[in-house]
């Protein structure tokens, strides 16, 4: 029997897709509501397909593993592991990281669970999920991955512009009104994510604002072991090109790579976004 795996849940989106220690990283899925329409494991169901705004009759919500999910997750993978360490989506976003501590704590089996709030998502939650992995496959145990997280945590910055604020609405960010209104003035407004929870900054005034904004908060920075793009649907293709040219200039050395929204993330946060995440260096 190995010592140690990985879990995660599938917001998580990998920088590098065949990272060192992949074999040991499983995934926990999960589930979208489409008004009566309700896709297991987020299976038939893209980004494109959600609506731009969460007004419009369909209802959309993300749904989080339940309690039985996690148990029998926990119970399966038990049998090949001694170790499992959970690391998870912000708790914030979902009832996720709720879940899977309910579920470690009536499990009843011989490996231990560690579970990880790990505060970010995407390909947030993928830099930190592709460090466990990799201390696994050295060797380490739970104890030891959860501190090497633990202090990764604090290097790893998000920001976002998220257009879609009746989705904020339905997460309970927002207040309807704002969100109305926020929406039929086509506002851009702009949020980092603050130890897992989504807090509003400033907003940009136009779409070249917006790339200023955004590079801005990069310049915050002095050395950066990765930048990551999350484009949103339809994607802000003239945004990302102007940004990313700013980029290759200021941050030639620094490995860079661009993703488009799961349609977990897009549910919780609208499909029209656009988010960057950097890892800073020790």
């Amino acid at each position: 029997m190995s010592q140690v795996c990985i879990l995660t849940d599938s917001t998580a989106q990998f920088p590098t897709p065949a990272f060192f220690g992949r074999k040991l990283v499983n995934l926990i899925p999960l589930h979208i509501q489409l008004k009566d329409e309700r896709y297991e494991k987020s299976e038939g169901i893209k980004a494109a397909d959600l609506p731009m705004t969460a007004r419009n009759g369909l209802n959309p919500q993300v749904i989080a593993p339940s309690i039985q999910e996690f148990e029998n997750m926990y119970a399966y993978l038990g049998r090949f592991y001694d170790e499992v360490v959970a690391i998870l989506h912000s708790a914030h976003l979902s009832k996720t990281y709720e879940n899977a501590i309910a579920a470690a704590a009536t499990t009843q089996g011989r490996a231990k669970i560690e579970v990880i709030d790990a505060q970010t998502t995407a390909i947030g939650l993928g830099l930190v999920v592709q460090s466990a992995a990799a201390a696994a496959e050295e060797g380490m145990g739970a104890v030891e991955i959860d501190d090497l997280i633990r202090s990764q945590l604090p290097r790893l910055y998000t920001v976002f512009c998220i257009q879609g604020l009746s989705y904020l609405y339905q997460s309970g960010y927002l207040e309807e009104a704002q969100a109305i209104v926020g929406e039929f003035l086509e506002i851009l407004p702009i949020y980092i994510l603050n130890e897992g929870q989504l807090v509003p900054t400033q907003k940009a005034r136009n779409n070249r604002h917006l790339v200023d904004l955004f590079h801005e908060f990069l310049c915050e920075f002095n050395t950066l072991d990765h930048i990551a793009l999350l484009q949103g649907v339809p994607p802000f293709e003239t945004e990302t090109r102007a940004l990313r040219e700013r980029l290759s200039f200021d941050y030639e050395e620094t490995p860079i790579s661009e993703h488009t929204i799961s349609p977990e993330l897009a549910t919780m946060i609208g499909p029209r976004s656009l988010g960057l995440f950097v890892l800073q260096s020790e």
